[in-house]
Order: structure tokens, then sequence, then C-alpha cells
């Protein structure tokens, strides 16, 4: 997984859409967009942000540390999971 799937994967386990996070970084949707498609790069203070709204470590996002290794499959099932804890109400 890329830098950019990273983020929108994070992004999208929060709920939130590109809009409601490009508002707190602050920078049009449309540059987020880019970023997330890795065509553009945040700056510095534009990843700090981006990290500090998705609860994400920047070492994460620079496959510096061992969470890299979880599969797409994984995540997947992980999706699933907090699926259902939201359904039905757990997790709360």
């Amino acid at each position: 997984m890329d830098f950019g799937e990273k983020i929108r994967a994070a992004r999208e386990d929060l709920d939130l859409s590109q809009a409601d996070v490009a508002g707190q970084i602050p920078m049009n949707q449309s540059n987020y967009s880019k970023i997330e498609r890795g065509v553009q790069e945040p700056s510095m203070d534009q990843l700090r942000s981006i990290c500090r709204i998705l609860h994400l470590d920047p070492s994460y996002l620079l496959s510096l540390n061992r969470y890299e290794t979880v599969s797409p499959e994984d995540l997947a099932l992980l999706r699933d999971v907090k699926a259902l804890l939201k359904k039905y109400g757990a997790g709360n």
C-alpha cells in the first residue's frame, strides 16, 4: 500500500470525506485528492495535519514500521469487522 492509499484507507475508516479532511488542514478538496492519488506530495505542515486528523503515525505513512506488512485481505477483514461492530452497536 502506498502513501496515498494509506491516507485514503485511514480517512475511509473514520468515515470522513476528502472535503472533511481538507477543511481541517486547511486546503481545498482538489489538492487533497491529489495527495491521496499520489499526484502531489503534502508539505510538512500538511503531513502533520493529516496525521493528526486521521490519527496516523508518520512512520506508518513513510513505511518505517511493521504495519506495512498487513495484507490487503487482512485490511478488508478489519473493515468488515468494523462495519459489523458499527451495524450492531458494539465498540462504542
